[in-house]
């Protein structure tokens, strides 16, 4: 299995891995040094990503070097994922190195088209639809629940099927699928389909079975996390009731939302991430931009006050809370009053992590039509100003943490060295901490260690910190099979 794209990917790979095992297939690793046992190859599944040109080179050139190994082994490569439910037939006419491109609506009985392909029986390729008016992913029924774990507040859903690729104590929880809003510059809705959200038992159940696999920390994916249950029975504040539920859930110490849109940022919901305890006071803010006309031609809501408004309720609530966002320059008709809007709401926003983009056109997209599109020697030179700028702001704001307390997550231990994240840190994308010897020394922690510490210093977004005190663990249940059989 090989993942690329956004954490939602993940989540997907680990579902198809986990179905494929429940029907009898193995998982291997194709390196000689990680595959002592020397089990070959029979296919490779790339799940790709298709949301922007970069994203799609990537996959095209992962696609390439699966069939280059592939042939070593004499194993077939099946493309799935977004690029593949984007393009389809497209992706196999124009890559014959795929044997086989799937769409999402293939995931429930790939375990058989697999078999159909080693057969010499090649499945069609998936022809694309515009999704908008379908469902993202064929949903399947799940078992009734089973009493192999005991969870507070509901029974433990046996018909979960996830098989665990990277390990660590950090895992992906899948909120929802799909996206309902309209933004001009994105593809995701034509091709990942209308918003459906998850029940929350189910949400639940997944996170309780995670907690008996060593996580201590869950991150709630979605394409749009605010709109959670705006499709269930309660309406659109299930998000902020589902919070304290996930954070009394045993072995779950943390519980982080991302993908947050500011214009449905509900007094309740801001409530419920910066004060609920286990819930990390973390908001990952879609703003996208700060000037107003930009906005609305993007088909999005908000300007510089709106935003600044909200970045002090969030901070009223919790002052130490992280806010990070990404940004696109150089949207068709930006002018440099625009750009000094952005230039002024980061700096008075005091954001902890920003991205910055350069837009290009996207296929299907409302903006890929608009007049007035800015050469892209000139995106790239406002790519450059706005993350010099940002670099700067995210510098300064790391700098005001020193002498905070945090409570740190270990991820990485070796060769006295350890490395975690705070709270306001999501993985991969907002900076590490950097833990030094304290009351804990570096030598008697573990990965997956929750430890209390003093910041000391810090490097760009990094913190450096001594620990003073080990965070026990959440009482567990029974620990549950490692995978669980059934459809999910």
């Amino acid at each position: 299995m090989l993942t690329l794209g956004c954490a939602r990917n993940e989540v997907d790979s680990e579902e198809i891995a986990g179905r494929l095992e429940g029907s009898g297939w193995e998982l291997v690793d194709v390196d000689p040094d990680d595959n002592p046992d020397g089990v070959a190859a029979d296919v490779i599944i790339v799940n790709t990503c298709g949301f922007i040109e970069q994203a799609k080179k990537d996959s095209i050139d992962t696609l390439l070097a699966a069939s280059d190994v592939a042939k070593e082994h004499g194993a077939k490569v099946v493309a799935v994922g977004c690029l593949a439910e984007r393009y389809g037939k497209e992706l196999a006419d124009s890559l014959p190195e795929a044997d086989a491109v799937l769409g999402f609506d293939a995931y429930p009985d790939l375990a058989e088209r697999l078999v159909d392909l080693l057969d010499g029986h090649a499945p069609e390729p998936h022809i694309p639809v515009d999704r908008r008016t379908l469902l993202p992913i064929t949903p399947v029924e799940r078992p009734a629940a089973a009493a192999e774990v005991a969870v507070p507040g509901h029974g433990w859903m046996s018909g979960l099927a996830r098989t665990r690729l990277k390990g660590g104590p950090v895992a992906n929880v899948k909120l929802a699928s799909g996206c309902d809003r309209k933004c001009a510059f994105c593809a995701i809705p034509s091709f990942r389909g209308a918003f459906v959200s998850r029940p929350p038992d189910d949400v639940v159940a997944e996170a309780a079975w995670l907690g008996t696999q060593g996580v201590r920390e869950i991150v709630l994916v979605s394409e749009n996390s605010t709109s959670y249950g705006k499709d269930l029975p309660g309406g659109g504040r299930a998000l902020a009731r589902l919070l304290p539920r996930l954070a009394n859930v045993p072995g779950i110490d943390v519980v982080r939302v991302s993908y947050l849109q500011p214009a449905e940022m509900r007094p309740d919901l801001i409530q419920a991430i910066a004060t609920t305890p286990g819930v990390a006071p973390y908001f990952d803010l879609s703003f996208q931009h700060a000037s107003a006309p930009v906005l609305r031609r993007m088909r999005r809501f908000g300007s510089r006050a709106d935003f600044l408004d909200l970045c002090a309720r969030i901070r009223a609530l919790n002052p130490e809370a992280g806010i990070r966002s990404n940004f696109i320059v150089g949207f068709p008709g930006e002018t440099e009053e625009d750009l000094a809007e952005l230039e002024a709401f980061l700096t008075e926003a005091r954001l902890d992590a920003v991205g910055v983009f350069g837009y290009s056109d996207e296929d299907g997209t409302e903006a890929a039509g608009y007049p007035d599109k800015i050469d892209p020697e000139v995106v790239a030179e406002r790519v450059e100003r706005i993350t010099a700028l940002a670099d700067e702001l995210i510098n300064q704001r790391a700098e005001e943490r020193e002498g905070a307390e945090v409570t740190v997550l270990v991820e990485s231990v070796g060769d006295g060295e350890a490395t975690g994240r705070a709270a306001h840190q999501a993985p991969e994308v907002d900076g590490e901490v950097v833990l030094l010897d304290g009351q804990v020394e570096v030598a008697e922690l573990q990965v997956g260690d929750l430890v209390r510490g003093v910041v000391t210093g810090s490097a760009g977004a990094d913190l450096v910190v001594e620990p003073y005190e080990f965070v026990p663990r959440s009482t567990l249940p029974a620990r549950a099979p490692a995978v669980a059989s059934g459809s999910g």
